[in-house]
């Protein structure tokens, strides 16, 4: 039986939620992720799963219905859902992101309005920050809300949105001052609901991995949206808003690598005692007793720094910093050790057969997504600067 690596971080109603979760993904999820993934079919029978468990409630506060659980708590769902299909996570990942969004920084009327509706969820959430000539770069947006009376009137296009056909509220940045200087201060994030005039979910893009979960187009023809669906109801706070939010996401990601690394190993570590060659289980190979020993040793780094970045976002502080390293380092070595996997299978590995393959192709969103490698380095750099700056 392998080690509940749970028990040593979480504390004790964290362990229980995060121990029933990892118990119905190994009995509901698993044995149907690679029938879906394949057809890239919405895995509705699970959300539905998900939601009965109360996922989708995790981190809304309790006044509004939710469970306002920790965020260690939270990184201990998604690395189990991965654990069993990333996808999962990915769904989860931007409802809670936005909800956050709504329940920091939104109005009262935004929380009476958004935040009792996500538990069920009656409403699913999509976030929508990336346009055709603006992914990292998100202060490149070119988005334009422009206030008319009552409402704002949106321009533009959006990309690459998670939960796109199904969301039940969009949180869209735009830009409603462009000649702001910096350019983050004339951006702001409203919440865009279906069917307002003018608002319309484009075509679902084909991908690599990260099956199952819609990833579509948005566009905007002058959309009219109400003041009053102003993030916070102040303009030029959007960027600063959502950054915050996506800390909650690189946590997110950086325990889908942790869930996705996992198992791998576990694939890895069972096969190589199964499989015999030159008259022993190749795990007697020192060879592959390297291996499993480098596998196992980064994928425990990884899940420390992921709970160590959850654990700060719990205290309130700026965890910019430690979401950083921790979305950095678990999307490496995810990706290391499902190649490390695969090459200990040998060919056996390339089928579509084993859920090997799926791991391979899930493992390289997760280095993109929330901000890439590069861009966490940048973050993690700018902030070590600050934090050891010389008078």
């Amino acid at each position: 039986m392998a080690r509940d690596f749970a028990a040593d971080i979480l504390d004790p109603i964290a362990q229980e939620i995060v121990s029933n979760v990892g118990v119905w993904v190994d009995r509901e999820v698993k044995p149907v992720a690679s029938e879906y993934e394949h057809a890239d079919e919405y895995p509705e029978p699970l959300v539905n799963g998900m939601a009965e468990m109360g996922l989708f409630a995790i981190k809304v506060p309790e006044e509004y219905g939710g469970l306002d659980l920790s965020f260690e708590c939270y990184a201990g769902v998604c690395v189990e859902l991965a654990r069993g299909w990333m996808s999962l996570a990915g769904v989860l990942n931007t409802h809670v992101l936005v909800g956050y969004a709504i329940s920091t920084y939104g109005t009262d009327e935004q929380k009476q309005s958004f935040l009792p509706r996500m538990i069920d969820p009656e409403v699913r959430a999509a976030l929508s920050i990336t346009e055709p000539d603006a992914g990292s770069d998100a202060q490149a947006i070119k988005t334009q809300a422009t206030r008319d009376g009552d409402d704002y009137v949106i321009n533009g296009q959006k990309m690459w949105v998670t939960n796109g056909q199904r969301a039940g509220v969009y949180l869209v940045l735009t830009k409603t001052d462009m000649e702001a200087q910096p350019a983050h201060r004339g951006i702001s994030a409203f919440l865009v609901e279906p069917g307002m005039e003018g608002f319309f979910v484009g075509r679902k893009l084909e991908k690599l991995g990260y099956k199952g979960v819609e990833t579509t187009e948005l566009a905007f023809d002058n959309a009219r949206v109400p003041a009053g669906n102003l993030l916070s109801g102040d303009e030029g706070r959007g960027f600063q808003h959502v950054m915050s939010a996506l800390e909650v996401g690189r946590i997110n990601v950086a325990a889908r690598g942790v869930g996705v690394a996992q198992a791998a190993f576990d694939d890895a570590i069972a096969y190589a005692q199964q499989r015999h060659a030159f008259g022993k289980p190749i795990a007697q190979h020192q060879a592959q007793q390297i291996r499993l020993a480098e596998m196992a040793t980064k994928i425990r780094a990884a899940r420390l720094l992921t709970f160590d970045a959850a654990r700060r976002k719990d205290s309130g502080a700026r965890s910019d910093l430690d979401a950083g390293m921790a979305k950095l380092f678990a999307t490496e070595v995810c990706q290391e050790v499902v190649l490390e996997a695969l090459r200990l299978h040998g060919g056996v590995g390339y089928s579509k057969e084993l859920p090997l393959e799926r791991y391979y192709r899930d493992a390289p969103v997760m280095v993109i997504a929330e901000g890439t490698s590069d861009i966490q380095k940048i973050v993690i750099a700018r902030n070590l600067l600050r934090d050891y700056a010389i008078d």
